[in-house]
């Protein structure tokens, strides 16, 4: 697995410009090919913060392996243009496990098409930084083009393990 170079920043690091995505999650598992995980997506309250919550159990039974939550950037699925933003900043609280975030384009036509880094979700509250240029293509010649974004997961994948992960905000940075 790819370990992009993941920055965590403390409250008084930040000193950045911002801009908070309201992503609509949905839960997908490998269910959709045949797979045998588990798992779904709630809100709640998560260490004191209000967050979107996955947990799930993932199997490679069955050539599965992964659920995920994912979104539109644009509710009606059109592009989403963040040419002008240096990567996405998640605040993420988890059970110090590995986790990929992948961005889909325009460009990729095929649902195991991706652009793709990972990072750990720590077991407290922090600030996250994925930087566009840290995504590294799957399974595609295309070139990643921050201007021609459509969605964007976050996934327990690849290995039997359990999922928990607590996203509190989804923003778009740049320094």
């Amino acid at each position: 697995m790819h370990h992009a170079k993941t920055t965590y920043l403390s409250q008084m690091e930040k000193s950045m410009e911002t801009q908070r995505l309201i992503p609509a999650w949905e839960y997908v598992a490998d269910t959709v090919m045949g797979g045998m995980s588990t798992g779904g997506l709630r809100t709640e309250a998560y260490q004191g913060r209000s967050a979107n919550v996955l947990r799930g159990d993932v199997s490679l039974d069955n050539n599965g392996g992964f659920v995920q939550i994912a979104a539109d950037l644009n509710a009606d699925g059109s592009i989403y243009d963040a040419s002008d933003w240096d990567g996405f900043e998640v605040i993420i609280c988890g059970n110090d496990t590995a986790y990929d975030f992948r961005l889909r384009t325009d460009a990729l036509q095929r649902p195991w098409q991706s652009f793709r880094t990972d990072f750990i979700a720590p077991s407290t509250w922090q600030t996250v930084q994925l930087p566009f240029d840290q995504m590294i293509p799957h399974k595609t010649d295309a070139a990643f083009d921050p201007a021609r974004l459509r969605r964007i997961g976050i996934l327990a994948i690849g290995r039997t393990m359990r999922a928990e992960i607590a996203v509190a905000a989804v923003h778009l940075y740049r320094s």
